[in-house]
């Protein structure tokens, strides 16, 4: 699974924001690759380890098995800074902030919205991300980093059709 999601990101992300040789970005992708798919690996082992543990000892399997189990493993396997990681987490996190907002909703914790707040995140989302990069770029991630200065950045000098359809960045002049 790590390998199906990591290496097309790898490749893409390489061939765009890297640079060296046909063989050093080959190197690059190979080993994002293997590092995410080794830390599902000992994560998935770790959990399902630690979950078998707890049940055996109690008896019983609840909820805050799951809780533990995963701290555990996420301390031990993604404890680490470092790109991999970092992606993984900030993938997470995204994902853990929708999930408790519906399940705030869905125990009552807070209304049902009227209209839909998506909207209102993407703008708060994008609001928050452009400051951060206009004002406090070295608080993002370097890959968020790199991106947006392709896109916000380099985009303002171009030299032909070229510029958008591979990377308008030249090392050689014309």
């Amino acid at each position: 699974y790590g390998a199906k999601i990591r290496a097309p990101h790898a490749l893409v992300m390489t061939f765009l924001f890297k640079s060296g040789s046909l063989r050093e970005k080959l190197k690059a992708i190979a080993q994002a690759t293997y590092a995410h798919s080794r830390n599902l690996a000992y994560f998935v082992f770790t959990y399902k380890g630690l979950m078998a543990a707890q049940s055996q000892l109690q008896g019983k399997k609840i909820p805050f098995h799951s809780f533990l189990a995963a701290c555990i493993g996420g301390w031990l396997v993604f404890g680490e800074n470092n790109p991999i990681n970092s992606q993984i987490i900030m993938y997470l996190l995204s994902r853990i902030l929708f999930g408790l907002s519906r399940l705030a909703v869905e125990k009552g914790y807070i209304p049902q919205p009227r209209q839909d707040p998506f909207p209102l995140v993407a703008a708060l989302v994008w609001g928050t991300v452009l400051w951060l990069f206009e004002y406090h770029r070295d608080t993002l991630q370097p890959s968020l980093q790199s991106s947006m200065t392709y896109l916000y950045e380099d985009s303002e000098v171009w030299h032909d059709l070229s510029d958008f359809l591979i990377y308008n960045k030249r090392t050689d002049s014309k």
